[in-house]
């Protein structure tokens, strides 16, 4: 995630999600993660939205979902779909990893298919690790990768611990 794709790319990926969504909803995927009215949830590497926008219906007028990406058009795409549909619980961050959030703010962290991708994932996951809240949840889903490498490089730093292991996500906690 450390040098933005191309647009077309995005948009050949985004095309792609769409197809995936269909089959599979992301509302399913969500259901395990817990997110209720007044969560406040970080998506980070948000790409064009599936979870954003689900997660701000989830979370309500009274939550607050931060759509974080390195590319511009993911970003301007949350915006365009959260305006169509009135959700106004939605704000973008443009970054690579700071998310420019207060210590403990945040309820639930999606981090969905892009750890694999991350330069830095242990910089992301201290970057996480402060953002969160001492009893939130780091809501873990990769296809590209095993459950028991995931389990390691999450645990590895000492920073978060399993919690939950659902059908289709893990759930990691603060350790310590």
């Amino acid at each position: 995630m450390d040098e933005p794709m191309s647009n077309f790319h995005f948009r050949f990926m985004s095309l792609g999600y769409k197809f995936r969504d269909y089959f599979k909803p992301r509302e399913d995927v969500l259901r395990e993660v817990g997110i209720g009215p007044g969560s406040r949830i970080l998506d980070y590497g948000c790409g064009p939205g599936s979870y954003t926008i689900i997660a701000a219906e989830l979370a309500g007028p009274t939550g607050k979902v931060y759509a974080l990406d390195i590319h511009p058009l993911a970003l301007q795409t949350v915006r365009d779909v959260a305006s169509k549909r009135g959700l106004a619980n939605i704000e973008t961050i443009q970054s690579d990893c700071a998310t420019g959030l207060e210590n403990g703010s945040i309820d639930v962290v999606l981090l969905f298919d892009i750890f694999h991708g991350l330069g830095d994932p242990n910089k992301v996951l201290g970057e996480l690790h402060r953002v969160l809240r001492s009893e939130g949840t780091l809501s873990f889903s990769d296809h590209h990768m095993e459950e028991h490498e995931i389990i390691s490089r999450i645990t590895k730093t000492g920073l978060f611990k399993l919690s939950r292991k659902g059908k289709i996500t893990l759930g990691f906690m603060k350790a310590g």
